[in-house]
């Protein structure tokens, strides 16, 4: 059974929540692959991986890349898996599935986003019972609270 997060982003941007849990994830030894809506939103977060800090390197890049299977963290917007990873991120309009073989999947969804808190809703719905699903949301001072 896989183990499906949803993360309530609320205090803080994807942008800033993103680097520290694939910093994490890479702590670990395991591979991501982040799947974002579009293109576009592939472009936009590539850009600000390399740049989100001056102290740290998140290796990574896109998903459609020559030598995409040896990417730590590959970007991808469809429901390919190029650099085999254990972890997948759904973003920016990626909405979960259960399709893979994954050890842990990972909801990042925008709070203030009526569609994106919609699909959020209804991603659980369809998922409970069939995975071992954990709510996350963040408090104030940026600390994350399991609620379900």
């Amino acid at each position: 059974m896989t183990e499906i997060l949803f993360y309530h982003l609320e205090q803080r941007p994807l942008e800033a929540v993103l680097p520290i849990l694939l910093e994490k994830t890479l702590e670990r030894g395991w591979r991501a692959t982040i799947e974002l809506g579009t293109d576009e939103a592939v472009n936009e977060l590539d850009t600000k991986l390399w740049t989100y800090s001056e102290e740290s390197f998140l290796p990574h890049g896109r998903g459609d890349a020559e030598q995409a299977q040896d990417l730590p963290v590959a970007l991808v917007s469809d429901n390919s898996n190029p650099n085999e990873a254990q972890l997948r991120f759904f973003a920016k309009g990626a909405v979960p599935s259960a399709d893979g073989d994954y050890q842990r999947l990972v909801f990042l969804f925008d709070g203030h986003d009526p569609e994106m808190v919609t699909a959020a809703r209804k991603s659980w719905k369809e998922l409970s019972g069939k995975h071992e699903l954990t709510y996350w949301q963040q408090e104030p001072n940026g600390k994350w609270v399991k609620k379900a």
